[in-house]
């Protein structure tokens, strides 16, 4: 996990530079990071930024408790686990990651309203679609009947197109990054969960 180091003291300088409390934390990997307009788009909800490039859910759930330092949200938003496939990790692993994160959630913040964001379908990863779609599965799964204070927010669909593959005007041209359409299309569906 050394290779993070960076990253993770860079959030928490933020975190010594920024006295506020934000209501909303949102975290996870480089699309959470690269989301420029994150606290803008989600201003009403006091929202900062705690992506870190590249992280895996595994390196989430490592880091959270120094990244997590002198936060007390009203809720947390979580996108991770891509990368863990990307990896090579197994759908199963990324299972037991989670309920890692989730049990590091409740023994720090308690029982706050917590969403995860599903894996998205990159043109990238299209070759790794079926252990993203397995993924996705059973984390719905676990969300619905073992932890009441998740919820699970899906953007796979909603990123592909009629044809089933993923819409390409929603990524850079990596195939694997979001472009400011698929920023939109995210703020969107994230905003309504939030809301509702």
């Amino acid at each position: 996990m050394f290779w993070y180091e960076d990253e993770v003291k860079r959030l928490e300088r933020q975190r010594l530079q920024d006295k506020r409390q934000p209501a909303t934390l949102f975290y996870g990997s480089s699309s959470i990071r690269l989301w420029d307009n994150l606290s803008v788009d989600f201003k009403d909800f006091d929202a900062v930024n705690l992506g870190f490039g590249g992280s895996t859910l595994a390196a989430c759930t490592w880091f959270f408790n120094r990244v997590m330092a002198g936060y007390k949200p009203k809720r947390l938003v979580l996108y991770a686990g891509d990368n863990d496939l990307g990896d090579g990790r197994h759908p199963e692993e990324v299972f037991l990651y989670f309920q890692q994160f989730a049990a590091r959630v409740m023994k720090k913040f308690g029982p706050i309203p917590c969403y995860f964001i599903s894996l998205k379908p990159s043109i990238n990863r299209w070759g790794l679609i079926n252990s993203f779609k397995f993924t996705n599965d059973i984390l719905l799964q676990e969300i619905k009947q073992n932890q009441p204070n998740w919820r699970w927010i899906d953007i796979y669909n909603p990123m592909l197109n009629a044809d089933g593959y993923p819409d390409a005007q929603y990524f850079l041209e990596d195939g694997l990054h979001l472009s400011q359409r698929g920023y939109l299309l995210w703020k969107d569906i994230i905003r309504g969960a939030l809301i509702a």
